[in-house]
């Protein structure tokens, strides 16, 4: 299984169609999507990154056996691109590069700005979560820049539990949400 349904969206891999690579150098090229994401934040530079990221982003893992652990979420009638999420290992925080992973899972979105405001972000990260728990993770984390009140604003919409500040991923400082397995 590589693609996700809900109601309005469907979860895909991302490729290196032009149609996906301009997107993604359409969104990652916004300060108002990149200002929050990274340690220090840069918007893309050129379409050669966004082809890049797209590589990137098919190759990493889930964690949930035939699911990627970056997904494009796309509106399921019309294919429109709305954005990313993210079912993936967080790395730790450490001297070495690149960061090793934690041992957590952490979940995750990034939306371009067309898209804000129409719970598409909490629809996908829902949807993601419910692949998690079917395939046995008990917890998972996010993780969100201290400034970033919309993106916690999903964490609490979608059932997460604010856990306060830490800097045990990514090398930031970061507000820590987890959500566990629902019982039954």
């Amino acid at each position: 299984m590589t693609t996700l349904r809900t109601a309005r969206l469907l979860l895909r891999p991302w490729t290196t169609t032009d149609e996906d690579v301009d997107f993604l150098f359409d969104m990652y090229s916004r300060w108002d999507v990149q200002r929050f994401i990274g340690r220090e934040p840069r918007v893309l530079a050129d379409r050669a990154e966004a082809v890049d990221r797209a590589v990137r982003w098919k190759a990493v893992a889930s964690g949930v056996d035939g699911l990627p652990g970056v997904l494009a979420i796309t509106d399921a009638r019309t294919g429109r691109r709305h954005g990313s999420v993210l079912l993936k290992e967080l790395p730790a925080s450490g001297d070495t590069e690149p960061l090793q992973p934690s041992g957590e899972t952490e979940v995750g979105w990034h939306l371009h700005p067309d898209a804000w405001g129409h719970g598409y972000a909490s629809e996908a990260a829902t949807r993601v979560l419910d692949e998690a728990w079917r395939a046995g993770l008990v917890r998972v984390l996010a993780v969100t820049n201290p400034g970033n009140t919309a993106s916690q604003a999903v964490a609490r919409r979608i059932g997460m539990r604010d856990l306060g500040l830490t800097d045990r991923f990514y090398n930031v400082t970061c507000t820590l949400f987890e959500i566990e397995r629902p019982a039954g």
